[in-house]
């Protein structure tokens, strides 16, 4: 008989394996299920489709990006097209799948242009650039293109993916940045930036291909007074005309630029080792270039005509830098126009010693000024019953060094650095203040003075008002001053030259027109100008009884004078001769070394007690 008093209990281990055992063999027979295989397989696919339609709608929206793209196969033959492709290229997705991209390509770019893409995909699995295509509507257009190749799991080639975008708008805004940067925008020829970058090419390349290379510098003449006369819309035609001519007279590979205004830079290269062979080639083509800037122009409706000075220098090796090239050649045109312009010459070291000298010249006038190193010196006028009727006052430099310096060297100086204008000021004030003591003197308050007057001053837009304002303060007569203009300054602004002296010969100022007879255009505008006088020019007096032809000139001159009601005066009447002969013929006042030498006030007042009478005119 069982005791019922102890409960039936096994021992704590026997309970484990109990509870587990049949846990383990139900997981065991469900993982063995093939339904639950089946759930968890479809489980599984669920995720994945999840993951595949996430991939896809990523492709998806890829694919219709703002880029236009294109699948093609192995053969490029195209399988799909994006809405934005559509709207880039004009083309459906009917019209090109099923065809090669060729169908937009242009003529533009060569077979190995795109046998470079075929290779480049090839080798690295995609190529990227601008491009140039064709719209349906056949304009072309450039786009930025990107290639890439997709490979199968076997390696090769299944697929290629293209996208692009249109980059037409962007390239023109490039290529202008490029052109300012590099061209010049009204002739479209080089700058000076580029102009530096050819050079520095062309002189690399002077060893290694064993030549020579010239650089000319050209510069229009009288370019400024084309553009005062005709304006500035003329004046840049001509350059661009001029831009023209430049080009056609240079070989291909010859470089002409445009440096500013109307300085030209030409750059030969190629030319022959030896110097002298070198120079003989240049020459040629600098003649032909002068010759083709002389030709006739058509500036709307004028005819114009134009020449060039022209300053050269070879170089053989790179050892010149190119700025040092520039002023050499810039060096010899100046000398170009010194020797009378429409010319050329070459580079040559003297040149440069020359232009130093200039410089330090043009520092000594510039304290000229301040440092009263100017003075006036007159020279007698007389009637021709030799009574003294004024006198021309005449600037001299006495330069602390060098002694007295020649006009003819410090006067284009002064009129070139536009120091000629307190310059002129200065003579003016002087001239004054000497009429103003002649004027308290009895004997020689009838006296009259003539001052030269520089194109620059003239043309000041107060020249009047600076005239009228000395007379004022000077309290001088204005009929006791005369002004000397030159036939050069009436080339310019004729019209202002005309109103200017009516303004001045109003209140009493008179006009006589310096070195008559040796310009071209004075008889044009002679009846027009209010000129009380003309002046001989010394050249024609000097040769009056030993060319027949300058002798009929002045006969001309003095008969010309009197039918316009002028007064005339010869200058540089140097020989009795000279001046019975002017007598004759009816010229009433005399200047020149017979009646005396441009000398200081004292010394000309000492002259004029002395010898000349001083009588009212």
């Amino acid at each position: 008989m069982k005791d019922k008093s102890k409960p039936n209990t096994l021992p704590v281990e026997s309970v484990s394996q109990i509870d587990s055992a049949p846990e383990s063999n139900a997981e065991a027979r469900i993982s063995e299920n093939p339904l639950h295989k089946l759930q968890t397989r479809l489980a599984e696919l669920e995720t994945e489709n999840n993951d595949l339609r996430k991939e896809l709608r990523i492709a998806e929206i890829v694919f219709d990006s703002q880029d236009g793209m294109l699948v093609t196969d192995s053969n490029s033959i195209i399988l799909r097209v994006n809405r934005a492709f559509t709207q880039l290229t004009g083309y459906n997705a009917e019209e090109v799948i099923g065809h090669q991209p060729r169908v937009f390509f242009t003529k533009l770019h060569n077979e190995a242009f795109y046998e470079n893409i075929r290779n480049s995909l090839k080798k690295n699995g995609f190529w990227q650039g601008a491009i140039q295509d064709r719209r349906k509507n056949g304009i072309v257009y450039v786009e930025r293109l990107n290639i890439s190749s997709v490979r199968s799991v076997d390696g090769f080639i299944s697929h290629y993916v293209a996208s692009f975008t249109d980059i037409t708008r962007e390239k023109e805004v490039a290529d202008k940045i490029q052109s300012l940067a590099y061209y010049d925008p009204l002739t479209n020829l080089p700058n000076r930036r580029l102009f530096n970058d050819k050079m520095e090419k062309v002189l690399d390349l002077l060893n290694r291909k064993k030549m020579s290379g010239a650089l000319l510098f050209i510069d229009i003449d009288n370019f400024k007074t084309l553009n005062d006369t005709l304006g500035h819309d003329m004046g840049d035609l001509l350059l661009t005309l001029i831009a023209v001519r430049l080009v056609d007279c240079l070989r291909d590979y010859d470089t002409v630029a445009r440096l500013g205004g109307d300085e030209f830079v030409v750059i030969l290269e190629d030319l022959d080792i030896d110097r002298d062979k070198a120079r003989h080639q240049t020459q040629a083509v600098a003649y032909k270039i002068i010759k083709a800037l002389k030709e006739k122009y058509r500036l709307g409706n004028h005819d114009y005509h134009n020449t060039s000075s022209i300053g050269i220098t070879l170089f053989h090796t790179a050892n010149t830098p190119v700025n040092e090239l520039l002023k050499q050649a810039d060096v010899a045109m100046y000398a170009s126009k010194v020797a009378g312009r429409d010319c050329l010459r070459f580079f040559d070291p003297e040149m440069q010693t020359s232009i130093i000298e200039n410089n330090k010249l043009k520092a000594d006038l510039m304290a000229a000024l301040s440092e009263n190193q100017f003075k006036l010196y007159f020279q007698l006028q007389v009637a021709k019953d030799l009574k003294a009727v004024g006198a021309e006052v005449l600037l001299r430099w006495e330069h602390p060094k060098r002694g007295l310096v020649s006009p003819m060297e410090f006067i284009p100086l002064a009129e070139q650095t536009k120091l000629i204008l307190p310059i002129g000021q200065w003579v003016m004030e002087t001239a004054c203040t000497q009429l103003k003591l002649w004027a308290e003197d009895p004997q020689t308050q009838h006296l009259q003075l003539a001052v030269n007057i520089s194109a620059h001053q003239f043309h000041e837009t107060d020249f009047v008002e600076q005239i009228c304002e000395l007379l004022s303060r000077y309290t001088i007569k204005p009929n006791r001053l005369k002004l000397e203009l030159t036939e050069t300054l009436l080339l310019e602004k004729v019209d202002d030259t005309i109103n200017k002296m009516n303004e001045l010969k109003n209140i009493g100022v008179s006009f006589s027109m310096d070195d008559f007879g040796t310009g071209y255009s004075s008889l044009a505008y002679l009846s027009r100008l209010p000129f009380d006088q003309l002046k001989i020019d010394q050249s024609f007096v000097r040769n009056i009884d030993v060319k027949p032809a300058d002798a009929l000139i002045v006969q001309t001159i003095i008969g010309m004078a009197n039918n316009l009601g002028m007064n005339v005066i010869a200058e540089g009447v140097e020989t009795e001769e000279q001046r019975a002969f002017l007598e004759i013929h009816g010229c009433p006042a005399f200047q020149g070394y017979l009646f005396g030498k441009p000398v200081p006030i004292e010394q000309f007042e000492s002259l004029l007690k002395q010898s000349y009478d001083f009588t009212d005119e």
